[in-house]
């Protein structure tokens, strides 16, 4: 037998060790990595999602819904029930892929960036937007069209009317959408955007839930905190403020001074010289915006001292009644007063074109009965 000394025993131990050692590396370099579950911010729908609620959803994009409801006339009540049902408060992998909030298919007439996902059909084609801000404006477009026209005669504050409206019109296919849309804004109640000045407070968890996201730079609490953006918001509420308090006139640049009528709708004055291209210029506003608020065609030329609205007319007028002068028109009443031509037609049992006789009084704020009367129900309200 041979006699180790201490030494070489203590040599021989350190061989084995080192080789061991390495040993191990060389096993661990060629094993495949073990998955880790991240909530990175532009998620996975096979993977880990961003954790997000309907709370922080609602923080996060109030101000946007709000600044689309001033521009186009949609609730923002309405806008941010869907956002929430639509893109899975933000995170599904339309929403986090796409910035795609509301679940807008291609139709024909997209000419953007496109996914393809399995939803009613297999494989069926959906918008891609460079910014989630975009999905919002192209939310509001997208309910411009023909197919929405009537909702637009309601009232912003007529959240229910909406979400039935938006059923009926065939925006999902959902049968329950309507209710689930109403659900979600009386929970969190969402209508408190709706009226001039409104804000959604949330609840006191939420507001330090996002005190202590801006230490961790968060962009919802940078959007909330950034002074610029806070003091636009003021502005924006602001305006709303003095147009509901008895109309108002601000400076928003270029050479058109912009109005409020007293029931809170923004226009100018038409100017000589001024056409369709120059007052969207102007105004910061789209030709088709120009046309769809004042309900005109694309050869129609405004006259100077015209009324020109830089958003939706409303279903009723601040005036109660109007008395008819010679050669009056619908439509030029429904500008001098700032109501909506369909919506004054149906109060009074006429046609959008019907001819008017000098002296007929028309109701700008009830629907006659077809005696031509108030209804009780008005009359029972104080109208007269």
């Amino acid at each position: 037998m041979t006699s180790h000394t201490p030494f070489a025993a203590n040599a021989l131990r350190a061989t084995i060790g080192l080789g061991l050692v390495l040993f191990m590396n060389a096993c661990l370099v060629a094993s495949p990595p073990t998955a880790v579950a991240t909530s990175h911010p532009k998620g996975d729908e096979k993977g880990a999602k961003p954790v997000a609620t309907n709370e922080t959803y609602i923080e996060q994009w109030q101000d946007e819904a709000v600044r689309q409801m001033q521009k186009y006339g949609i609730p923002a009540s309405i806008t941010l029930a869907q956002g929430i049902l639509e893109s899975g408060n933000g995170v599904s992998g339309l929403a986090q892929r796409s910035n795609n909030h509301f679940g807008i298919k291609c139709h024909s007439t997209w000419t953007g960036k496109r996914t393809y996902h399995d939803d009613d059909k297999k494989g069926e084609c959906f918008r891609v937007y460079d910014d989630p801000k975009d999905s919002y404006e192209d939310h509001s477009h997208f309910l411009l069209r023909d197919r929405y026209a009537r909702l637009f005669e309601l009232e912003p504050t007529d959240y229910k009317g909406w979400a039935k409206g938006l059923k009926a019109c065939g925006y999902a296919t959902d049968p329950a959408y309507a209710d689930r849309l109403i659900t979600l804004i009386e929970k969190h109640e969402l209508h408190t955007l709706d009226v001039p000045g409104g804000r959604w407070k949330g609840s006191q968890g939420d507001v330090v839930q996002s005190n202590r996201s801006s230490k961790t730079g968060s962009n919802t609490s940078r959007k909330r905190d950034g002074r610029a953006s806070h003091e636009v918001d003021v502005r924006e509420h602001d305006v709303v403020r003095k147009a509901s308090a008895g109309g108002s006139t601000i400076e928003l640049g270029g050479t058109h001074r912009v109005r409020t009528t007293v029931h809170g709708v923004q226009f100018v004055y038409a100017e000589a010289g001024d056409t369709q291209a120059s007052l969207a210029k102007d105004l910061d506003l789209m030709p088709w915006q120009i046309r769809t608020y004042n309900e005109v065609g694309k050869q129609h030329e405004f006259k100077p001292g015209d009324r020109i609205y830089m958003q939706p007319k409303k279903a009723h007028a601040a005036n109660p009644w109007h008395t008819v002068r010679q050669g009056q028109t619908l439509w030029q009443i429904s500008q001098m007063n700032g109501i909506r031509t369909p919506a004054l037609a149906r109060k009074n049992n006429l046609k959008p074109d019907s001819p008017l006789r000098p002296g007929m009084k028309l109701s700008m704020q009830w629907p006659l009965t077809k005696e031509g009367r108030l209804p009780w129900w008005a009359r029972a309200m104080g109208a007269h």
